[in-house]
């Protein structure tokens, strides 16, 4: 324990007065009545009593408070008993007494915090349960199937091993991603900086997403054209799959004829901030907190028709912690999102 508890004698000296002063009127009474009565007798009685009193009091208090307190140390671990000395315990019960509720606080602070990552961890392994049963169950099915005869027909055997077969890609990429995160939070994944053309790095990611843009007609542009490099410092392959995540999001809930615009502008002396812009349907603004939690989905019926291991976002987020950056995150409904990132400037 760190704190020093006051030294105090107050109980003892009071309840010693107390006895003493007791005492002392009965042998004013002893001494009168039997007519021996001496005031230097009197009065030295009374100290010596008031010395002995005190002393034991004080003594017995304190070894009764230690070993009270040290039994609390002890059965319920509620303080830390290794730094705990008999020299500190004392008769001064409101400093102790402060120290408990203090101790016992934190300890509160510290019960509601595993709570909520117990709540937190559930509801994750729900997640990936939920994630991984579903595209297992379905490779499973198209092969019981093929199994019991259908492999016979040439036609039906290439199309559910074909749609077997993207069952076993989603896996893969689902168990991938929780790889990467696992390694991300681990710090087991380096970081390596390089100097490099951002415009360049978003023009190639661009470019790897031109064929899925056109399904749904979304343009993908800059907000204007660039004409100088602009070089940053930072892994370049974990910025271009930070780029890959959001504007492939941006494409998956883009309304259809839209754009998704990337923009780069200094922030300050050493920075510049990426702004990857839409006009799809928006984010509700109670879910904009949440959006960079693993499996969290703004699609609350749970639907899996765009696809994606739902980790994209938190991949995004520690990408971003693992650099020193932050993400930003402004939207509304019905006129789109806007999801921006910081880099350093480089020389």
């Amino acid at each position: 324990m760190a704190t020093d508890f006051k030294k105090t004698y107050k109980f003892a000296g009071y309840t010693s007065s107390y006895i003493t002063t007791f005492l002392t009127l009965v042998m004013g009474v002893f001494f009168y009545y039997n007519q021996t009565i001496s005031y230097w007798y009197l009065l030295a009685f009374a100290i010596i009593c008031y010395l002995i009193c005190f002393f034991i009091i004080q003594s017995r208090v304190e070894n009764f408070i230690y070993k009270r307190i040290q039994k609390i140390y002890d059965d319920l671990t509620l303080l830390e008993a290794t730094s705990f000395s008999k020299q500190q315990i004392t008769t001064d019960m409101e400093t102790l007494t402060k120290e408990v509720e203090r101790f016992a606080q934190n300890k509160k602070l510290e019960i509601e915090s595993l709570k909520g990552q117990e709540m937190y961890r559930k509801e994750f392994l729900g997640n990936v349960s939920h994630e991984l049963k579903t595209p297992l169950f379905t490779v499973q099915g198209y092969i019981e199937t093929l199994l019991d005869g259908a492999m016979n027909d040439k036609a039906v055997r290439k199309n559910y091993l074909q749609r077997a077969g993207k069952g076993v890609d989603r896996l893969i990429h689902i168990i991938k991603d929780l790889d990467m995160i696992s390694k991300l939070e681990a710090g087991n994944l380096a970081i390596e900086p390089k100097r490099f053309n951002i415009i360049e790095l978003v023009q190639n990611t661009m470019d790897q997403l031109e064929m899925k843009a056109e399904k749904k007609n979304i343009q993908l542009t800059f907000d204007i054209i660039y004409k100088d490099s602009i070089f940053v410092k930072a892994d370049p392959e974990r910025i271009q799959q930070v780029l890959l995540n959001l504007m492939v999001n941006s494409i998956k809930y883009g309304k259809y004829g839209g754009t998704t615009e990337v923009s780069i502008e200094d922030l300050i002396k050493n920075k510049v901030i990426i702004r990857v812009t839409d006009n799809g349907e928006g984010i509700q603004k109670e879910n904009i907190q949440r959006l960079f939690e693993r499996f969290y989905r703004v699609d609350k019926t749970g639907s899996r028709k765009e696809g994606g291991s739902g980790l994209g976002l938190s991949i995004v987020k520690h990408i971003m912690d693992a650099h020193g950056e932050k993400i930003y995150v402004e939207s509304q409904i019905g006129i789109g999102s806007e999801f921006s990132f910081t880099l350093e400037k480089a020389k």
